[in-house]
């Protein structure tokens, strides 16, 4: 079932707090949320074509008997697949395996059918028959010793992923050991669940080694703990021997259900009221590592899961919970865009008025003196909060939508770099998740073939980055050079930067991986001429970098 993003379930706001601050860490939409409530064994699944409409459902099992550090270990995993394209290999192999199965099927049919005639020609029909028959069956065979492989390589990937994201072991391996110990582990009860046990955190059905969609599990403890002792699933067993209901524990003023050894059912209950630290000043420059910022990308690490931590819980209550409810999604994203100025603002909010009702204009002038007080560093996380509830709408309601977010930037003859950047990417996660299969081109430009658009882009960077017009020029051949060595165009930012970043941006996106690899060490070099990022710079690198489906987490000082 579908986990409400205003819930007031324990259980359930833990699991969305999780997957929220992951997900604004990893700079990637907050997918849909599921949970199994018939399974009591410890699993859990990321799918999906895209992370635009990725989902990630997890187990009975896992919400009850996980801690948070489990539970976010378990996550983080299932983040990893998102962020490697591992779903959409997942998708593809299911797609593969059933493609057969249909020609084994076809086969089974045309033999039961000739086998009724009595005519001469019925011999020819039932060996042909039963040819597809057997090379259906073979090829299903095949393909799932090929698909438990791959699936089998891909786990242990995601499991040092989620390590590199906690940068804790405790986590991801208390949740293996649960699975080890106790007599639930990670079985899935459904029918259907074999043709998703390769998209299992855990082993959901309980194969033979040849056709294993998992590693063993002692081995992925072991690679995370070496000296893991195998009698540690008894001792795990022995604590849940005589689980007590959690019930009436009250934490954070929420009763929370489901069942934990006495020892640690307060800790399970416990849940942090607010992450530690704080942002930056609106006004403040972050200092520039290229190296490091580039491996950030789509490569998430401690530290951005601290901050996202950090730009979650400071988002005020009551943005947050309207950007959860459908009727006030919109409400909450139009906020973003109001301008300070009366003027302006009174032509916004009639546009709103017009293309939607009264009732959305009021909500989003009231949500926007709430929006005003801000870091803008949260902007695009609370955006990121009402994606979820966005696209559930109808797509004649998203396409208006849409609209309106271009006619309230354009209010004011004149688009900020934040609301460029802004407008962009929720443009970008809608029309993906209205096509997600349209979203993967394969590469098939190199950097050569797009020298004009490149020189545009970094111009544009360099223009927004630096004041000075001396050190803006630095900047964008230190950059060009690094992406397009030997490239001679000179410094001359485009007069109108929207039209040519549109145009810009999806050609660069048809780049092979490591084009694009380069093209985001050259921009972090120009950024990082004289040392520091600013705010503006760091969101329209996190714009640019979305476009070319390379999500960089938000960059705060380190």
């Amino acid at each position: 079932m579908p986990v409400p993003e205003n819930t007031g379930d324990f259980a359930y706001r833990r699991l969305r707090n999780v997957v929220e601050e992951i997900a604004i860490a990893s700079g990637v939409p907050v997918p849909e949320v599921y949970v199994l409530e018939e399974d009591a064994g410890i699993n859990a699944f990321a799918a999906g074509y895209s992370p635009t409409d990725a989902a990630v459902t997890v187990t009975r099992g896992a919400l009850d008997k996980l801690d948070r550090d489990e539970l976010q270990g378990v996550i983080a995993h299932e983040f990893s697949h998102v962020l490697n394209g591992d779903m959409r290999l997942n998708i593809r192999l299911i797609g593969v395996i059933f493609g057969i199965l249909v020609m084994a099927t076809i086969g089974r049919k045309i033999i039961e059918v000739a086998g009724r005639g009595r005519g001469r020609s019925t011999g020819g029909i039932v060996l042909f028959g039963a040819a597809l028959f057997a090379a259906g069956y073979i090829g299903v065979l095949f393909a799932r010793m090929i698909k438990a492989s791959v699936s089998r390589h891909r786990e242990y990937l995601a499991d040092a992923s989620a390590v590199q994201f906690t940068r804790q072991t405790d986590g991801i391996a208390g949740a293996l050991k649960k699975i080890g110990g106790l007599a639930e582990g990670s079985r899935l009860s459904g029918e259907d669940r074999e043709e998703v046990a390769h998209m299992l955190f855990g082993d959901g059905v309980g194969y033979s080694a040849l056709f294993a969609t998992h590693p063993p599990l002692l081995d992925r403890i072991k690679r995370l703990q070496p000296r893991f002792d195998p009698a540690e699933f008894a001792a795990v067993a022995a604590a849940w021997s005589q689980p007590v209901r959690v019930g009436d524990i009250e934490a954070s003023n929420v009763s929370i259900s489901g069942f934990a050894p006495a020892a640690v059912a307060a800790r399970l209950a416990r849940e942090p009221a607010a992450a530690p630290g704080r942002l930056p000043p609106a006004d403040a420059v972050v200092c520039v590592e290229p190296e490091r910022v580039s491996r950030q990308v789509g490569n998430p690490g401690t530290d951005d899961h601290r901050a996202a931590g950090v730009i979650h819980y400071t988002i005020p209550d009551p943005l947050r919970e309207a950007a959860y409810r459908q009727e006030r999604a919109m409400a909450v994203v139009f906020a973003l865009l109001l301008a300070p100025d009366a003027g302006v603002r009174a032509r916004q909010l009639d546009a709103i008025e017009r293309r939607f009702d009264a009732g959305t204009r009021v909500d989003a002038d009231a949500l926007a003196m709430i929006v005003a007080q801000l870091h803008p560093l949260q902007h695009l996380p609370l955006a990121a909060l009402a994606f979820p509830v966005l696209r559930r709408r109808p797509r004649p309601q998203l396409d208006r939508f849409l609209e309106v977010l271009d006619e309230l930037i354009r209010a004011d003859d004149h688009v900020s770099l934040s609301e460029y950047c802004l407008a962009r990417l929720i443009r970008l996660q809608v029309i993906e998740a209205l096509d997600p299969a349209s979203a993967r081109i394969a590469g098939r430009y190199k950097l050569p073939q797009l020298a004009g658009e490149l020189a545009d882009v970094f111009a544009i960077l360099a223009r927004h980055g630096h004041g000075d017009a001396r050190v803006a020029s630095r900047a964008y051949r230190l950059g060009l050079h690094e992406t397009l060595p030997g490239s001679t165009a000179p410094y001359a930012p485009p007069a109108d930067w929207i039209a040519a970043l549109d145009h810009a941006l999806p050609k660069l996106d048809r780049l092979a991986p490591a084009g694009k690899e380069l093209v985001v060490r050259g921009l972090t070099l120009a950024i990082g001429e004289d040392g520091v990022m600013s705010v503006a710079e760091a969101e329209l690198l996190r714009t640019i970098c979305a476009a070319l489906h390379c999500p960089l987490p938000p960059i705060l000082q380190r």
